[in-house]
């Protein structure tokens, strides 16, 4: 008996092959689930996924670099997937140089990190960590030892006046009646409408206007050549010795040295970080830092909830299907 052939009908009622993902990093259950329904998925975990370099046209990724070999030997790559907003571990010249795109997710995790840019303010105002840690050790303490500060009606200095930073103003505005100054000189006062029109705020060009009248700084900016080290030394001179500073964008925007010699002199009051040059933070370097009192640090968790992973990842999953069925491989 000869072998059965379909006819044209039944073979053009075939459902198209799905896209293929190789997914490059541990990602939360729900949206892997998500992925798969989308994509014929190569996870991580996977011993094909090593070879991703020879076969892969998408890929998604959390914290991996990206760099000008591996694109050099990933010709068929066509687009990354990226979870988050950061995008300083990929080399984005070579992706534009050799035309592969790229799928972040700006905005999706903003709620999450102005919310743990707040906390992270009150556990330095407040010394929470280190209240904590006294009565761990044995310590009854009285409250009449014990110098905290408000943060209700202060001024809040934004630096970033990106998704988060309009995220942070709004949090303080509402909850806790603060002025806002913001300073961002990657945003143009032309293109300054917007969501910022609603906010009520004061703009200044110049940072160290906006050091030297804030009581807590936020840090919202994107490492670069340009913004590392974008505080050290003579900016912690011009802040107030009651002022708090707040990192939860990237390491290495803020100079740790120099921001450890403030803190041991009480040139400003303190600093609650979630982000380090070092990923993950190790007492071996940060143990002079940590030392402070007034120091918080946490090891790059702001958007870690269930809620922001699953909708970030998701978000970069989408951007990449949508790449895919909009410019179809020829």
């Amino acid at each position: 008996m000869g072998e059965h052939v379909p006819d044209a009908d039944t073979r053009s009622s075939r459902p198209p092959a799905r896209p293929q993902l190789w997914i490059l990093s541990d990602f939360h259950p729900e949206a892997v689930k998500h992925a798969q329904s989308l994509f014929d998925c190569v996870l991580f975990e996977d011993p094909r996924g090593r070879g991703w370099r020879a076969h892969a046209e998408a890929i998604l990724i959390k914290d991996y670099y990206i760099t000008d070999a591996d694109l050099a030997a990933a010709p068929q790559l066509r687009v990354i997937g990226k979870q988050g907003v950061g995008l300083d571990k990929i080399d984005l010249e070579a992706c534009r140089r050799r035309g592969v795109r790229v799928c972040n997710t700006p905005g999706l995790n903003a709620g999450a990190v102005a919310e743990m840019a707040t906390c992270l303010a009150f556990s330095v105002a407040r010394q929470v960590p280190h209240m904590v840690e006294r009565q761990k050790s044995g310590e009854a303490i009285r409250k009449e030892t014990v110098a905290g500060m408000l943060l209700s009606n202060k001024t809040i200095g934004v630096v970033g006046m990106g998704h988060i930073g309009q995220a942070v103003a709004r949090m303080w505005l509402g909850g806790l009646q603060a002025k806002v100054i913001a300073f961002d000189p990657y945003y143009p006062k032309a293109d300054s409408g917007g969501a910022w029109e609603q906010i009520p705020h004061e703009r200044t060009d110049d940072l160290d206007t906006l050091l030297a009248a804030s009581d807590v700084v936020t840090l919202h900016v994107p490492l670069s050549s340009s913004t590392r080290d974008m505080i050290a030394a003579p900016q912690l001179a011009r802040m107030k010795k009651t002022a708090i500073l707040l990192n939860t964008a990237r390491g290495g925007i803020v100079n740790e040295d120099d921001l450890a010699d403030a803190l041991e002199r009480g040139a400003i009051w303190g600093a609650g970080f979630d982000c380090h040059v070092q990923e993950p933070p190790t007492l071996a370097r940060y143990e002079r830092l940590w030392g402070s009192p007034r120091f918080v640090g946490t090891p790059h968790i702001a958007a870690a909830t269930d809620e922001t992973q699953i909708a970030t990842i998701n978000g970069a999953t989408d951007g990449v299907y949508r790449f895919l069925m909009e410019n179809p491989k020829l």
